[in-house]
């Protein structure tokens, strides 16, 4: 079983550190078929890609933020990422027919 964490951002990647989220594996990106059952993936994925996640048997859990929009598309760091009250939450996403 690997814990993934998924970021193309280093300030996300600091910030997890900072808080000791522990994990196996450092990703930019993802691909859903390196993910096995009972395995965990961090981060902030699209929802389909979530959605794969959970269908192949693993736990998902987003990196969330309280992000205003004077942030949006910018770069932030551990500090900034904390002010805006990062933390893991887990979802289970699944398709529906």
């Amino acid at each position: 079983m690997t814990t993934w964490f998924v970021t193309r951002h280093p300030g996300a990647l600091d910030w997890a550190q900072v808080q000791g989220i522990a994990f196996d594996a450092h990703v930019m990106h993802l691909d859903p078929a390196t993910v096995g059952p009972g395995d965990t993936v961090i981060g902030s994925l699209p929802v389909h890609l979530a959605a794969e996640v959970c269908a192949r048997g693993a736990r998902y859990f987003n990196l969330s933020l309280d992000l205003p929009a004077t942030l949006r598309g910018r770069e932030l760091d551990a500090a900034t990422l904390a002010a805006c009250r990062a933390r893991i939450e887990e979802f289970v996403v699944r398709r529906t027919p």
